[in-house]
């Protein structure tokens, strides 16, 4: 009677995996399976017959590697079209695509053909969802609540809806009510898209406004340090005795130089000298560093 030799495993690529140099381990041969019938072009199929293939192998067979970037390469144009949905919201296309392949490889990696769950099904959520993460974490300039970033999103498709079913634009009143949300949260949201890009302050000036927009941003007031300070010195000075602080008033008030002092209260130039000194220092050490 012939003997009919066990037949070796499937792969439905035409990719043959290279054999270990030196293989440290006998892997035993697999019994052939039978890949499901498909279309041709259909991916996901494909898809879904390599990655139950990978299941197959034991962990560490060298052909688990291959059919994992069979799997991925031939989702990748699915990871495009995905992130091309999110262009112009002010992020570069090539990193929304970097951010969707990398959710298509956590998905490869993660998916179980077991539970008999299409492919796309379980890859599509997994990268539609990296993708509003990474617009959530990376791409405001400032950090506003979650709900906030979504409803701004939402703000600019129900105008648009509204416009056209109205000819006219919506009022508040009528975008809150479309979008099942208060007012003063609608307000929020519009608010919070306005910070979504920051205007850059070597960007050209408005028109009719002749200074660039770095010298149009406000600084500190340097009159909240003098009425801090006026306040601090203001018991200090009313405990001074009288002659000390009919002293300070004359020379930095009244903006008399101490000849003068010394003549009008009847003291030495060098005894004025002396109070003002004393009278200075004192001041400083009561003073809070």
């Amino acid at each position: 009677m012939a003997t009919v030799a066990e037949p070796a495993l499937i792969i439905t690529t035409a990719t043959t995996i290279p054999e270990p140099a030196t293989p440290a381990t006998s892997y035993p041969r697999q019994r052939a399976t039978t890949a499901p019938a498909r279309r041709p072009g259909d991916v996901r199929a494909g898809t879904e017959g390599l990655l139950r293939q990978r299941d197959c192998l034991p962990a560490g067979h060298p052909g688990r590697r291959g059919l994992r970037a069979q799997a991925i390469e031939q989702n990748l144009p699915l990871a495009a079209r995905l992130a091309r949905r999110y262009a112009g919201r002010g992020e570069l296309v090539d990193d929304l695509a970097q951010v969707a392949a990398l959710a298509l490889i956590k998905a490869v990696d993660s998916y179980d053909p077991g539970r008999g769950v299409p492919f796309a099904a379980y890859a599509v959520p997994t990268i539609i969802g990296a993708l509003k993460r990474h617009f959530r974490d990376r791409a405001w300039a400032i950090r506003v609540p979650r709900l906030i970033q979504e409803l701004a999103q939402d703000v600019p498709t129900a105008t648009g809806q509204l416009s056209h079913r109205h000819g006219r634009t919506p009022t508040h009143t009528e975008l809150a009510d479309h979008l099942d949300v208060s007012v003063d949260q609608l307000r929020a949201a519009i608010n919070a898209w306005h910070v979504y890009r920051l205007t850059s302050l070597d960007a050209p000036p408005a028109r009719g406004i002749d200074l660039d927009r770095k010298h149009l941003i406000g600084g500190t007031d340097p009159g909240y340090a003098h009425v801090d300070d006026y306040l601090t010195l203001r018991p200090l000075v009313a405990a001074l005795p009288a002659r000390q602080q009919r002293i300070l008033i004359m020379r930095f008030y009244d903006h008399m130089t101490q000849t003068q002092i010394a003549a009008e209260i009847g003291l030495s130039q060098m005894h004025v000298s002396r109070l003002l000194k004393r009278t200075l220092a004192q001041l400083r050490a009561a003073m809070p560093a």
